[in-house]
């Protein structure tokens, strides 16, 4: 049965699901703006550190004042979460220390949780997926966002028989922009610091987007969640238009880009030299695939996909992502089927901090989309073997040395609280990851 089929009959039998959103930003009022027209969906409780701004933020995308009045606003989310009148938990705070506390919330009062926090999810999220099965609830990314879009072209590509090859987003991107701070980063988008602030735009929101922290996050989420596998030495972000993905993004052995098969990538909308790619994904997903025979090969052409010179590689792309306004498929998905829109299943991929400059012993770090680190993909072996610092805990931290520009930051350079929650549970995810190591080389 189809999800609006069950939705329906929800709504004839007044059993609405009800969602606590807790985070009121821009991909939290995405989602609430669907909300007034979906039938038998509730938004019960809405938590922010500001309810008077989530209460304006409801208003903004129209919602009737009798709307607002049902719903509850508070600055206490972990309190509501554990409400009676809930089905389905959306954290989506961008903050990767809050949101493992709000996933465990949930786990404990036996609530589903779509992770809008990709933030959190990266920094360990191996870990609160098997909390979230223990707990018999659905833990789940969001729809809309494109690590779930992207995973599931994955899934469609490996039920159909295909072998992926790369699969992944497009962004705009340049060498340069790795160093690029709050202070800078609106040059990039072509406004001015008054223009951003005016339209509410949050500059190290939209930094973390530039300097490459996003993308090495969102690469980290679909390795995770795929089993695909990131490059040894991070995103190469190759220049590449929709209708080159198959030249490119297939293994540098046999022409293209891509140091192996079966990798994460992100390609970018400019020439290195900034001239815009004709056709280019850059809101968009993709996948490369590969014909398992040459009777596959030749549908490729028969059926007008844009093939390799070979024939044999083609892909699928989405050119949109729309974000919160999809939101919806992964609450119904976890409240009426039980199943995640994309899930975390390994820890394939890490995120890790790179100092943008040379940074001085005695300096704070201050995280994504900051002055002093960017977040830089590398594979989870990789990422243990050097103690890497995981850039969701490179936020007031103190270095104890100097540490080089390009240079990954490790936790024996920094001063860290061993005691706060999202600290031990990335510890414990990484041990637990080095144990199955140990044991799969026994």
């Amino acid at each position: 049965m189809y999800i609006h089929d069950q939705l329906l009959e929800r709504a004839d039998s007044a059993r609405p699901v009800r969602v606590a959103l807790i985070g009121a930003g821009k991909f939290g009022s995405m989602f609430l703006s669907q909300v007034p027209t979906t039938r038998a969906l509730e938004v019960s409780v809405i938590a922010d550190l500001e309810p008077d701004r989530a209460r304006a933020a409801c208003r903004t995308v129209g919602w009737s004042e009798a709307l607002v009045a049902r719903t509850r606003f508070t600055d206490d989310a972990n309190r509501e979460v554990r409400s009676g009148d809930v089905d389905v938990v959306v954290e989506a705070t961008g903050d990767p220390i809050a949101g493992i506390a709000h996933a465990r919330a949930a786990f404990a009062a036996g609530r589903h949780i779509v992770m809008v926090n990709v933030e959190a999810d990266v920094l360990a999220g191996p870990l609160l997926a098997e909390e979230a099965r223990d707990a018999g609830v659905v833990y789940s990314m969001a729809y809309g966002d494109q690590p779930a879009l992207t995973c599931e072209m994955v899934d469609w590509a490996r039920i159909s028989g295909f072998d992926v090859v790369a699969a992944g987003k497009g962004t705009k991107y340049l060498p340069s922009y790795h160093a690029s701070t709050p202070d800078t980063v609106w040059e990039h988008y072509g406004l001015t610091a008054d223009e951003a602030r005016a339209a509410g735009m949050n500059s190290r929101m939209f930094n973390s987007f530039l300097d490459g922290t996003k993308s090495a996050i969102e690469m980290a989420a679909i390795a995770n969640a795929t089993s695909l596998t990131a490059p040894p030495d991070g995103l190469s972000f190759p220049p590449c238009s929709r209708d080159d993905l198959a030249d490119l993004l297939r293994p540098a052995a046999e022409g293209g880009q891509l140091h192996h098969k079966g990798q994460v990538e992100v390609i970018s909308s400019v020439e290195r030299d900034g001239r815009p790619v004709p056709n280019d994904l850059r809101w968009g997903v993709y996948v490369v695939i590969e014909a398992p025979n040459d009777y596959s090969a030749a549908c490729f052409r028969q059926y007008g996909m844009n093939t390799d010179a070979s024939g044999r590689y083609s892909a699928m792309y989405k050119p949109f992502h729309l974000i919160g306004l999809e939101l919806n498929a992964s609450i119904l998905s976890a409240a009426l089927l039980g199943r995640p829109t994309g899930a975390t299943r390994s820890f394939t991929g890490d995120a890790v901090a790179t100092a943008k400059r040379d940074l001085a012993a005695g300096e704070t770090l201050d995280g994504e989309g900051g002055y002093t680190v960017y977040g830089k993909l590398l594979p989870a072996t990789a990422s243990l073997d050097q103690g890497a610092l995981p850039i969701g805990l490179a936020h007031g931290v103190t270095l104890k040395r100097g540490i080089r520009a390009g240079r990954i930051v490790c936790w024996n350079d920094v001063e860290y609280e061993s005691t706060l929650e999202a600290v031990s549970a990335r510890r414990e995810m990484e041990a637990r990851f080095s144990l199955k190591r140990q044991h799969a080389a026994a």
